[in-house]
C-alpha cells in the first residue's frame, strides 16, 4: 500500500480501509452477500418487500430503479405472477437511458436500450392489467419526473455505483466544487465520462468502446436524493474502491456516491468480493 499520487489524506484513508474496519463502519447499513448470484435474488426479494409494503401501506409506490445488476426484475415478474401481486398502482422511475448524438433515445432494437430491458424483462413478462408504469427520463421533457415526484413523492431509490462514483449517469463534472450544489442537480442531459464510457463497454460491449454512446438523460441527484430511503447495490469487483469511497470517504462532487452519506436511510448490498481491499496485483 505505497504509492497514491495526488490523493488527499481523506480519501487515501478511505482506500486503505480493511474488510473488518469498512464493515464495523457501515454497521447495520451493510449487508453481504455471497456472490452476484445471491444479490441478485436479494434484490428482487427487497423489491417485492418495498413494492407490496408501500402498496400496503399508501396504496401506491414510486420508485426509482438501475437496469443493473440485470436479472432481478424477471425474478420480480415470476414472484407477481406466482403470487398473484398487481404492479398496476406501482411507478418504476428509470435511472437514465442512453441517447444519439443529436440527444435522442436511441433506438428500442439497440441492445444498450434501458428502456427496451425493462420492457423485455419486466413488463412483457407481466399481464397488461398487472404491468407497472415506467417512466423514462426524456430529453425533450426534463421536468416530467421531477414533477411527478413533486405530485406524488418518492418511496425508493435504488441504485448502483459507476467506476467514477456516479449514481445513475450523475459523472463529476470537472471544477465543480460544491457538493451542496451537486446534490441539487436535477434531471437533464449530459455528456459521459470516458471512464464511464470505457468500463461500460467492458460490461456491456467486450471492450467495444467505439460502440457505447457519448451522451445520456438522467435523473439527477436531486431525485435520488429526494427518496424515503436509499437503497445502493454492488456486484462488481472493480467496486472496492468505490464502496470505501462511497460510505468512509469526503462527501465530495468528486465522487458523486459520497453524497449518499448524507441521506438519512439509505443502506448498502454489495457481493463479499466488493469487500476486498483495492490493491494492486498483476495478474
Amino acid at each position: 500500500m505505497r504509492d497514491y499520487e495526488g490523493v488527499d489524506a481523506a480519501t487515501l484513508a478511505a482506500l486503505r480501509a480493511g474488510e473488518d474496519e469498512l464493515s464495523a463502519a457501515a454497521g447495520s447499513r451493510l449487508t453481504v452477500h455471497a456472490d452476484a448470484d445471491a444479490l441478485r435474488e436479494a434484490m428482487a426479494d427487497q423489491l417485492y418487500a418495498d413494492i407490496t409494503g408501500a402498496l400496503e401501506t399508501g396504496g401506491r409506490c414510486n420508485i426509482i430503479i438501475p437496469v443493473g445488476p440485470v436479472g432481478q426484475y424477471e425474478l420480480l415478474a415470476e414472484r407477481c405472477l406466482r403470487e398473484r401481486t398487481s404492479l398496476a398502482e406501482v411507478t418504476f422511475i428509470l435511472m437514465d437511458e442512453y441517447l444519439t448524438l443529436d440527444n435522442r433515445w436511441i433506438d428500442e432494437s439497440d441492445p444498450l436500450s434501458f428502456r427496451a430491458h425493462m420492457k423485455r424483462n419486466l413488463l412483457d413478462l407481466l399481464p397488461e392489467d398487472m404491468r407497472p408504469r415506467l417512466i423514462v427520463p426524456d430529453p425533450e421533457n426534463l421536468s416530467a419526473i421531477p414533477r411527478h415526484i413533486e405530485e406524488h413523492g418518492l418511496d425508493f431509490t435504488y441504485a448502483g455505483v459507476g467506476i467514477t462514483g456516479h449514481l445513475a449517469f450523475n459523472d463529476p463534472i470537472p471544477d465543480f466544487a460544491n457538493a451542496d450544489d451537486f446534490a441539487a442537480l436535477p434531471t437533464r442531459i449530459v455528456q459521459l465520462s470516458e471512464q464511464t464510457r470505457l468500463i461500460n463497454s467492458v460490461t456491456a460491449a467486450r471492450g467495444n468502446i467505439q460502440r457505447i454512446p457519448h451522451m445520456a438523460v438522467t435523473v439527477g441527484m436531486k431525485e435520488i436524493l429526494a427518496a424515503t430511503r436509499l437503497r445502493v447495490w454492488m456486484n462488481r469487483p472493480w467496486q472496492g474502491a468505490a464502496i470505501r469511497r462511497m460510505l468512509l470517504g469526503p462527501q465530495t462532487p468528486d465522487f458523486p456516491a459520497s453524497l449518499v452519506q448524507r441521506h438519512p436511510d439509505f443502506s448498502v448490498a454489495a457481493t463479499r468480493e466488493v469487500l476486498a481491499l483495492p490493491e494492486p496485483g498483476l495478474r
